[in-house]
């Protein structure tokens, strides 16, 4: 049996959560049909709950177990990783699979520790079912690693957009079970304890966005964003930014495209100002589309992108910006 660990946003499951669902899926139907069951850790709204079964419902899951504890209304990862491995050992799973969110990355650690199992984090491909055989991204994506694991249990990570969701044959009827998870005083020593509202002009869920616009060094500084969060409205998408602009505090980490940010999947990627290196192109190279604004023709993100215009980002962005709103009058 495989368990996937799911992570809610309003809607439901997140895309990612999706992805790892259909991986998980494919891998059940090489593995002789085994079932799949998924777990989710902490308070759903009504409305969410209701999104989430529609969508295990259309992945084909046959159950939900809900793990419940007033001290997992926030986030703790030692915690959320015991409800896991509660659910883990009263399922007897062969596997546990999750995305490769940092979220995702951090429980699945505590739970292969807490089991003594194998982790493989960022898979993107099973080779082989039977002795278990994956191939996982290493060095920010530019070097795939083949790696077997052993063992009764497996602990699989999916990195993001290493599939597509696609709704399973024969959607399921999906059995809500809520279980109380064993939970000791020291998982909860580090935990959420504040969260705060984001910014008016903030572009965050990168990871399911269609269109993202990037911006880079190129910007100038931190008020050099104007035409850029222009264009990300007009497009209606989100603005993705280059670790550079992070570590200047041009903008906030969690705008931040690459192997330690947010690995996206738009249909569209307008990188502006960004050179590419190869921890940037980890974390955009499954956009559909690339469109690259850059001084620098040599540029690494220019070489490898589908299209190019060669020019500063402060010229260049403004003119597109003005034919859109006339196209959009």
């Amino acid at each position: 049996m495989i368990l996937v660990l799911v992570e809610t946003d309003p809607q439901g499951a997140t895309l990612t959560s999706r992805e790892a669902l259909t991986f998980a899926r494919g891998l059940a139907s090489r593995s002789g049909g085994a079932p799949v069951h998924a777990v989710v850790v902490g308070p759903l709204e009504p409305e969410v709950q209701e999104g989430l079964v529609a969508h295990l419902a259309e992945q084909g899951v046959a159950e939900l177990h809900h793990a419940q504890d007033d001290r997992l209304s926030s986030y703790a990862a030692a915690a959320w990783a015991a409800a896991v491995v509660d659910a883990v050992s009263a399922l007897s799973a062969g596997l546990v699979v999750a995305s490769g969110t940092p979220r995702g990355s951090e429980i699945l650690a505590h739970v292969a520790v807490r089991t003594d199992a194998v982790m493989a984090a960022n898979v993107v491909t099973v080779d082989e079912v039977e002795p278990l055989t994956v191939s996982r991204q290493v060095m920010g994506g530019a070097v795939l690693e083949e790696m077997r694991l052993d063992g009764a249990l497996g602990v699989l990570s999916i990195a993001g957009h290493a599939c597509d969701p696609e709704p399973a044959d024969q959607p399921t009827e999906v059995t809500v079970s809520a279980y109380t998870p064993s939970l000791a005083d020291a998982d909860l020593r580090a935990r959420v304890v504040r969260t705060e509202p984001v910014e008016a002009d903030d572009t965050a869920a990168l990871s399911e966005a269609r269109v993202v616009v990037g911006a880079g060094r190129g910007a100038g500084g931190p008020d050099g964003f104007g035409d850029l969060l222009e264009l990300t409205d007009l497009l209606g998408g989100s603005l993705g930014v280059s670790r550079v602009v992070t570590n200047l505090g041009w903008r906030p980490h969690h705008e931040q495209v690459g192997q330690t940010g947010t690995r996206i999947s738009p249909d569209l990627y307008i990188p502006c100002g960004i050179s590419g290196a190869v921890q940037h192109w980890a974390g955009c190279q499954s956009a559909k589309t690339i469109l690259a604004i850059n001084t620098d023709a040599d540029a690494p993100m220019v070489t490898k992108a589908d299209y190019a215009v060669i020019g500063d980002l402060h010229e260049i962005v403004p003119a597109i910006n003005a034919e859109l709103r006339k196209r959009l009058a």
